[in-house]
């Protein structure tokens, strides 16, 4: 199996140097150089993806767990991620993976049509390219989207949303549901603790709600003292709203101490919950809380009546409320996402697999 194939978005320096446009961080590279996701490379003059094909395992999960929880509740998705990233979050949870520079670790080889018979063979609806983001590996997340097209089974992204314009147009061609990690509402967060910066993640988040038909919902992980302050929720959940639509769903989940803040407190639930309060009273209809034991902020209820539409404890669920046109059984009012008749009946369980 081939490993490295060219990439599209790119351009000549100069005789000796070429530059990435995959993401805004434009980097160029002598030959033999890697840009800063360490997975793409100049060899012999062109940017090529050396990671096509290869990934750090594969893994049947709830869809709950990405988070999506309003995109076919209860069914299972094929997860599956590659190496490398094009952030430098010193607050990763996926550090292991996302900022690998062993390219042993790849130790899956699969081809896209190989992977969407898995995910037929498994029963799951969807796959998700998640782990680290999809945007380093956009040619294999793309070709391997068009072969579960081909085969009734739906593409996930999980992602940062740090992509520039056009390749940002094609992946999302591909996609029927997207979580974009909204790290923070602050340039300053963006810049210090991930080398990056907001407008960027915001244009991305813009173009999904206002351009595609891509199912969205949005997680923030809130760090003690870096990004949990009311002031930054109210603006960003402000933001949300006025900018992206009140029917967006928004997960705030529970940070632990790991990678380079190993030195900062996890989260308290009181702090998800306090901000859920905001966000619901800034009129956000669909707000989560994540990573922590909390029934009534991890369900579902109707932004017009209050009654529960999806019970969930954890991954799992434990109440249906919707009728078979996805409204509010008890007022009739449509909950906003995507929906079968009848919730999944995959649970909780997390279950890795070999696709060979």
């Amino acid at each position: 199996m081939e490993d490295t194939v060219p990439t599209r978005y790119w351009h000549a320096l100069d005789r000796d140097r070429v530059q990435c446009d995959l993401c805004p961080r434009a980097c160029a590279m002598g030959e033999g150089q890697r840009g800063l996701c360490f997975v793409r490379q100049n060899i012999g003059g062109e940017v090529m993806l050396t990671t096509w094909g290869r990934s750090s395992g594969f893994c049947i999960d709830p869809i709950e767990k990405k988070p999506l929880a309003h995109f076919y509740p209860g069914t299972p998705v094929l997860s599956f991620g590659t190496a490398g990233c094009n952030l430098t979050c010193h607050f990763c949870q996926n550090w292991d993976i996302s900022k690998s520079r062993q390219m042993d670790r790849l130790a899956e080889h699969a081809t896209p049509e190989v992977i969407a018979d898995a995910a037929v063979r498994h029963g799951c609806r969807s796959v998700a390219y998640t782990y680290n983001d999809p945007v380093v590996f956009h040619e294999y997340a793309i070709d391997t989207a068009r072969a579960c097209a081909e085969r009734g089974v739906r593409s996930v992204a999980v992602t940062a949303g740090y992509v520039s314009a056009a390749p940002r147009e094609e992946f999302y061609r591909h996609m029927d549901a997207v979580n974009v990690d909204l790290k923070a509402f602050s340039e300053d967060f963006y810049r210090r603790l991930c080398a990056s910066q907001l407008g960027v993640v915001k244009d991305t988040l813009r173009y999904i709600a206002r351009e595609t038909d891509v199912w969205l919902e949005i997680t923030t992980l809130l760090i003690p003292g870096e990004n949990d302050s009311p002031a930054e929720i109210e603006a960003m959940t402000r933001w949300i709203a006025e900018e992206l639509g009140t029917g967006i769903p928004l997960h705030f989940t529970a940070f632990h101490p790991d990678y380079r803040m190993i030195d900062i407190p996890a989260t308290t639930a009181s702090t998800l919950r306090r901000a859920r309060t905001i966000a619901l009273g800034n009129g956000l209809r669909y707000v989560y809380t994540g990573n922590v034991r909390d029934e009534d902020g991890q369900s579902t209820r109707c932004h017009s009546c209050g009654a529960l539409l999806i019970g969930r404890d954890w991954y799992a669920l434990t109440a249906w409320g919707l009728d078979a046109s996805g409204r509010c059984a008890a007022c009739g009012t449509a909950c906003a996402g995507r929906f079968d008749p009848q919730p999944g009946t995959w649970g909780a369980r997390r279950m890795p697999v070999r696709l060979h």
